[in-house]
């Protein structure tokens, strides 16, 4: 399918393809966070052009054991076909000057226009704004995901968020809506500590010392969490997630770390504390079903997704919008392609 494309998210994965942290192909047309309208559509191809849909990088082929288990979010057959830099067949359909260019997770959204494998489109309610789309996509789904699909947060369940970046934030969100309490940031940074208490943290504590000091922060506020969602790919910031838990408490872990890196924790306490580490990819979601209920959970108040938007620049400011993310703003920078080339 070929999607007109009208806003993308700019997420820091995105920037770890570009500082080596996750190996890509390259050339490459980088983005996955992106929401638009059907321009044109293959053979068997239910949806019509002019359907505003957001899409998702991670298709699942139905057939594989994970898919069979009914985890689509790990289907290895999506995983291995998304290495090489094609499209699910293996092929790109990007090129510059006869030479190829390669998909960057099947989607390449930071473009004025994107062609997607069909089960990458989800519709959309015509009144949704397409920035807020966009970010879920993949910010958005991850972080209320990890919460509500991957830990099952339950009312009165206390929370602490490592990171507050798109994804940390979109947790707290998710961690307000589970009706969790006390919700704890954890950040280097006080612009994003502030960024969520605007957003219903209970509570902020900045990063001090190493790991082991920021835990006891932690735990002095809270007695210890149930879920520490560590959302930033830092070892040292999922020991310190891990730290922060009390006896069956749970480390969930969504952030990239580099392929090399390990996490060092006290072994002890996990079959004495029944201290326990979950791993989260994009939620544990299936988008097909989540991103309607998330933006049905907007559309009537009741998750105030647009107030994660910090910035939208246009497509031609993205390394200014790289820049806003690695100085640390509070929330997502999203590019308008509205102004794009119809």
């Amino acid at each position: 399918m070929r999607v007109r494309l009208r806003a993308a998210g700019v997420c820091h994965s995105d920037y770890n393809a570009i500082d080596g942290t996750a190996e890509t192909r390259c050339p490459a047309v980088l983005g996955h966070e992106g929401a638009g309208v059907v321009e044109a559509v293959g053979d068997g191809v239910g949806l019509a052009p002019g359907t505003p849909v957001v899409l998702s990088w991670l298709p699942s082929c139905g057939r594989c054991e994970a898919c069979l288990r009914e985890l689509p979010h790990l289907c290895t057959s999506t995983w291995d076909a998304m290495a090489p830099g094609g499209l699910l067949d293996g092929t790109s359909r990007l090129s510059r000057d006869g030479e190829p260019l390669y998909h960057y997770c099947f989607l390449s959204t930071f473009a004025e226009r994107a062609v997607v494998p069909a089960q990458c489109c989800i519709p959309i309610p015509a009144d949704v704004p397409f920035d807020v789309a966009a970010l879920v996509g993949c910010a958005i789904t991850t972080g209320t995901g990890a919460v509500w699909r991957t830990a099952g947060v339950r009312p009165g369940d206390r929370v602490a968020v490592f990171g507050c970046g798109g994804v940390g934030l979109s947790a707290v969100l998710g961690a307000v809506a589970a009706g969790a309490d006390p919700i704890v940031a954890v950040d280097v940074a006080s612009e994003k500590l502030e960024a969520a208490l605007r957003l219903g943290a209970t509570d902020a504590v900045k990063w001090t010392g190493g790991p082991d000091e920021t835990a006891e922060a932690v735990r002095a506020a809270t007695g210890g969490v149930d879920y520490a969602i560590e959302a930033t790919g830092r070892t040292e910031a999922a020991r310190a997630a891990f730290l922060s838990t009390r006896a069956r408490g749970a480390a969930v872990l969504i952030g990239i770390p580099a392929a090399d890196a390990e996490v060092s924790l006290p072994a002890l306490s996990i079959p004495r504390m029944e201290r326990r580490v979950l791993g989260s990819v994009y939620g544990s979601a299936r988008p097909e079903r989540d991103f309607p209920a998330l933006l049905g959970l907007y559309r009537r108040g009741r998750l105030p997704l647009d107030r994660l938007v910090a910035a939208r620049l246009p497509l031609d400011a993205v390394e200014e919008a790289f820049g806003l993310m690695r100085a640390g703003s509070g929330g997502r920078v999203v590019l308008d392609l509205d102004g794009a080339a119809a």
